[in-house]
């Protein structure tokens, strides 16, 4: 299973919220690209959560524990969508890329792309869904376009050259996670076999998504 081909991407986007599992996510799949954006002016903000399925859930039973952090998640995914109101969210994919089973592949990146997909569509524009939220003064918001990273077959690339420096920064700022990395190498290696597989001219580095219009 994949996306269908990428859709158009909006000229006129002012605000985009990306939403990740973990603080790293956003770095490692798509810092070149949120570079780009913001040169270009547009507002870009984070929300990192996870589903959070091992984690203490007071008297909850454990086999209710995914349901509910799920559904709580959704309900923060909404939230963060009224109050910031972007025309487009940046996620990860709900979809397994069965070639890579590290990394994008990991089940709390599915579950905050499922569920980030389930904000976008129907929550967050839906004033019956997470009723709190209306009560809170957050009007429903449409979310205009979704951009997927790390999922099957992605056919939107973004060349991301002259931010290779940037990024590089950014992960390199995961210490714990990139420590024992050759960080610039690894980012110099993937960028430029996305960049090569796009037919992208020589030297090129890129990343690539998945983008949807939400109708």
């Amino acid at each position: 299973m994949s996306f269908p081909a990428s859709a158009p991407v909006l000229s006129d986007v002012v605000r985009t919220l990306a939403v990740f599992a973990h603080p790293d996510d956003v770095d490692f799949g798509c810092a070149g690209t949120i570079a780009t954006w913001v040169d270009e002016g547009v507002d870009v903000s984070y929300l990192l959560v996870t589903r959070g399925d091992s984690g203490e859930c007071g008297d909850t039973p454990r086999a209710e524990v995914g349901r509910l952090r799920e559904e709580e998640q959704r309900a923060a995914a909404a939230a963060a969508i009224r109050r910031f109101r972007p025309d487009r969210v940046l996620t990860s994919s709900p979809l397994r890329r069965w070639e890579q089973l590290v990394g994008p592949g990991r089940p709390d990146h599915l579950a905050v792309g499922e569920a980030t997909t389930c904000a976008v569509y129907p929550d967050a524009r839906n004033r019956f869904a997470h009723p709190g939220l209306l009560a809170a003064g957050l009007e429903p918001w449409v979310v205009r376009e979704i951009w997927y990273a790390g999922g099957p077959a992605p056919d939107h690339v973004v060349d991301v050259t002259d931010r290779y420096a940037r990024k590089v920064a950014a992960m390199a700022a995961h210490r714990s996670q990139t420590g024992r990395m050759d960080v610039a190498t690894w980012v110099r290696d993937q960028l430029t076999a996305t960049a090569d597989a796009a037919g992208l001219p020589a030297g090129r580095m890129a990343e690539a998504f998945a983008v949807l219009r939400t109708g």
